[in-house]
C-alpha cells in the first residue's frame, strides 16, 4: 500500500488541481493503471489475481447496517414483565419466572428465550414504568402462579390500614392492576424482614410524602424514617426576632 502511495503521489506531484472532484478522478485513473500492471515477481497484475483469487470469497454486503448491541440475562416477575435498563417490558404471559437474554441497542430491546425472540420492544428512557404488549396478558388477567389480586389485597389488610390504602393506590395507579404486582409483593414481603409494626408505619410516611414505589418504602424502612415522627406545620413564624419585619410592616 505504501509503495502504491509512492508511485500515485509521483505521477501527481507535477500537476495542479482546482478542486478535490478533480483529485479524486486523477487518484482514480491511477489507481486503474496501478492495478493493471503486471509484476515483475508475481507474472501478473493485481486485477488478475484478485479476480482469480480473492473475488470468489467475497460476501454480499449485509442488508442492514451494523447495530452495537449489548446482551443481558434477566427473569420475568410474576407481572411477566423484565426489566431492562430500570424499565419494565412484557414477556408472553406463559413465560413468568423463567429466565430469558435480552438484546439491549439504543433504539430497541429483543427478548429471546432458548434461543428464540418472544418478544421486541421499542427501548424506553421512563424509569419504573411498564411497557405491555396485549397480546402477551393472560386472558384471565388474574392468575400468576400462587398470588392473585385477592390475596395481595387480603395480605395488605393483615399488616394495616395503611398498608392496604399504599397498595391500593399502586394497583389503581396501574394500566393494568398485573402491573403493580412486582411492586406491591416486594412492598409486602418487607413484613417478613422488618415485621408488621414498621412496615405499616412505612407505608403510612409514603403515603404522607406521596411516595409510590417499592424503591421508596424500601429507602424508608432502611433509613429507619418509619422511627421517626414526621416535621408538624406550625401556623407561625418559623423565627421570631426584633429585627425581622412582619406583614404589618408593609400596611
Amino acid at each position: 500500500m505504501q509503495v502504491a502511495t509512492r508511485w500515485i503521489i509521483a505521477k501527481l506531484r507535477n500537476r495542479r488541481f482546482f478542486s478535490l472532484p478533480e483529485l479524486n478522478a486523477a487518484i482514480r485513473e491511477c489507481l486503474v493503471t496501478l492495478n493493471d500492471r503486471v509484476s515483475r515477481h508475481l507474472g501478473a497484475s493485481r486485477r488478475t489475481l484478485f479476480d482469480a483469487t480473492d473475488r470468489s470469497a467475497l460476501k454480499p454486503l449485509p442488508t442492514a447496517p451494523y447495530v452495537y448491541a449489548e446482551w443481558k440475562q434477566c427473569k420475568a416477575g410474576l407481572d411477566y414483565h423484565v426489566e431492562v435498563e430500570k424499565h419494565y417490558y412484557s414477556v408472553p404471559h406463559a413465560l413468568l419466572r423463567e429466565t430469558l437474554w435480552a438484546r439491549v441497542t439504543a433504539r430497541t430491546i429483543e427478548l429471546f428465550h432458548q434461543g428464540h425472540r418472544v418478544a421486541v420492544h421499542v427501548r424506553s428512557s421512563s424509569n419504573r414504568r411498564h411497557t405491555t404488549v396485549s397480546e402477551h396478558m393472560p386472558s384471565s388477567h388474574r392468575r400468576y402462579a400462587d398470588w392473585t389480586l385477592e390475596r395481595i389485597h387480603r395480605r395488605a389488610n393483615e399488616i394495616g390500614p395503611k398498608t392496604s390504602a399504599l397498595i391500593e393506590i399502586i394497583l389503581r395507579e396501574r394500566t393494568h392492576p398485573e402491573q403493580g404486582f412486582r411492586a406491591t409483593i416486594g412492598i409486602l414481603r418487607h413484613a417478613t424482614s422488618f415485621g408488621h409494626e414498621r412496615l405499616e408505619a412505612a407505608c403510612g410516611r409514603a403515603l404522607d410524602i406521596g411516595a409510590r414505589s417499592y424503591t421508596s418504602v424500601t429507602s424508608i424502612l432502611k433509613n429507619n424514617l418509619d422511627r421517626q415522627r414526621a416535621a408538624t406545620a406550625t401556623d407561625g413564624p418559623a423565627i421570631v426576632h426584633p429585627n425581622i419585619r412582619g406583614p404589618r410592616y408593609f400596611n
